[in-house]
């Protein structure tokens, strides 16, 4: 694939079924690099680039989390906020199950089931921002209101990095 070739993926799917504009991106891909490596190469605030992160409930439910590429999801917080006992991210292989996507290219945009999704609240402040587009090294660039599509429900669980 060449690198001006957006790839078809269930998420540009999903986004262009719904006219959502986006803007393709592409990174060099790095195990473990995360929102940092790929904040760095497109030279952009790593604050911009939002994570998406499954978490299964006590109740083994997946739910995902948008949040900061640098900051960290309180789970503590989170499983108060959203009234369970406990949450912990899902492993690669539930990851991959529950959403379609490979661990570092999950997108909340086209999951291969409907899944409830949690935004930290000031992604909303963001004027734009940068989310994985369903595939390893491939970022989209949408505006944070487009979100609403997913019906999130905001939170504030966002930690500092430890």
């Amino acid at each position: 694939m060449k690198k001006n070739e957006i790839p078809v993926t269930h998420a540009v799917r999903f986004l262009r079924e719904k006219n959502i504009p986006f803007e393709p991106y592409f990174y060099t891909y790095e195990e473990h690099g995360g929102t940092n490596v790929a904040a760095h190469e497109l030279a952009v605030p790593e604050h911009r680039v939002i994570k998406t992160i499954l978490f299964m409930t006590d109740q083994k439910e997946p739910l995902i989390v948008l949040m900061h590429g640098d900051m960290e999801v309180s789970t503590k917080n989170l499983a108060r906020t959203i009234g369970v006992k406990n949450v912990e991210p899902a492993d690669a292989r539930s990851a991959e199950r529950f959403t379609g996507y490979q661990f570092g290219g999950m997108s909340p945009f086209g999951t291969r089931n409907p899944i409830r999704v949690y935004i930290e609240k000031t992604i909303y402040n963001e004027e734009e921002i940068y989310i994985n587009g369903g595939k390893r090294g491939f970022l989209i660039k949408i505006s944070p209101r487009h979100i609403s599509v997913l019906n999130p429900t905001e939170i504030e669980v966002g930690i500092p990095p430890k």
